[in-house]
């Protein structure tokens, strides 16, 4: 195995948090010299880090801080000269680092004769199979995210149609707003975090990643999309569903119908060594059967906007989109410890569209659904 080296926090950074499970927010050294995890820190980082029993640790008087500080040297200068000196200590002189090592640390590290190499597959395929803590700390948030669908849900049950088909409940507007407001707080009380997620109504639920925003009407399509993290791993889980308050329009029953039997299709093909770009490929031909254009039949040099314009899924780890995909640009076969979005889609721009979406563990002889929601379009 390489050498490795990180400089970064464990807020920001999902490759040093997977290695350091812990919440520290300001920048430190990591390495893996022979197989040894070393950490460089402020002493007073050092105390929860011991208690891990996971780490050879250097604090920071190791290195020669106080004679540094007593210089006059700035902070980042200080900070770069611990870094540098540790990296002398640990003899090491080469190392793979992730693609946000910092660049200003890769210059003087360079400068020093280190060699660097920026491989982001490595650091990828090192965080796809998850460990018991982390699919732990996903089927907390995965349980967040289904009560916070409820939440959503019973809101538009209980609103009622007023002038225009807006819907208003307590004597006041129903808005995206005020449906995510109170969202935000069941994942808070679920022990975990969103900064923002999808409440699109109508032809805002046809726009990619819009957030959405504005009053909710009768009659259309509202696409929810959320992707709440267990604030005690830092994993995060991803599901989506698609209501209608009132009347159901055919074609949007007639979307609901092709996702759910192309998101039943895919489950059943996930498994150890599964080929992801065929099992895009499966769901791509349950919607062209029905005249829904896809990444495949689109007209190369064109974007998609209607139908069924992006990829089937991705993974969800220590970020929400992660390795491995399953879309038209796939290499990578899944592996058991996988955890994977099924979520298919179909739309039309300027009027709405329906997504659903799954979480799915990949498992040695098949998968796993970790949501446990209903599909019903009508909440």
């Amino acid at each position: 195995m390489p050498d490795v080296l990180m400089f970064a926090d464990t807020f920001r950074s999902p490759e040093l948090r997977h290695e350091v499970p812990l919440g520290i927010p300001d920048p430190f050294f990591y390495a893996e010299r022979d197989g040894v995890k070393h950490i460089q820190i402020s002493s007073m980082e050092v105390p929860r880090l011991a208690a891990l029993g996971l780490f050879e640790l250097h604090p920071s008087e190791e290195y020669g801080v106080d004679e540094l500080i007593a210089s006059g040297l700035t902070y980042p200068e200080i900070r770069a000269q611990l870094a540098l000196r540790a990296v002398k200590d640990l003899g090491v002189t080469s190392a793979v680092v992730p693609e946000t090592f910092p660049l200003w640390l890769a210059d003087r590290l360079r400068a020093d004769g280190v060699e660097l190499s920026v491989d982001g597959a490595f650091f990828d395929a090192r965080r796809r199979v998850k460990t018991e803590a982390e699919l732990a700390g996903m089927r907390r948030a995965q349980r967040a995210a289904e009560a916070g669908m409820d939440t959503v849900r019973d809101l538009l049950r209980r609103a009622t149609r007023h002038d225009g088909g807006g819907l208003e409940l307590d004597g006041e507007p129903l808005t995206v707003e005020r449906v995510k407001s109170a969202m935000s707080q069941t994942f808070a009380a679920h022990g975990t975090t969103a900064d923002e997620f999808i409440v699109a109504p109508g032809p805002q639920g046809a726009v990619g990643h819009d957030m959405g925003s504005g009053p909710i009407r009768t009659g259309e399509p509202i696409v929810v999309d959320i992707w709440p993290r267990d604030n005690e791993s830092f994993i995060f889980c991803d599901m989506t569903r698609t209501f209608v308050v009132g009347d159901v329009p055919d074609d949007v029953r007639r979307w609901h119908r092709l996702c759910k039997e192309a998101l039943d299709r895919a489950i059943s093909e996930i498994t150890d060594g599964a080929d992801g770009r065929a099992i895009f490929d499966g769901t791509c031909e349950i919607f062209e059967a029905a005249g829904e254009p896809t990444q495949r039949t689109k007209e190369p040099g064109k974007a998609l906007a209607d139908g069924f314009f992006h990829g089937l899924g991705h993974g969800v780890g220590l970020e929400v989109h992660e390795q491995p995909g399953m879309g038209l640009a796939v290499h990578l076969p899944l592996k058991a410890g996988d955890v994977v979005t099924v979520e298919p889609g179909c739309y039309r721009q300027g009027y709405g569209g329906v997504r659903l979406e799954d979480l799915v563990l990949v498992t040695a002889d098949g998968a796993e659904n970790l949501t446990r929601y209903p599909y019903d379009l009508e909440p």
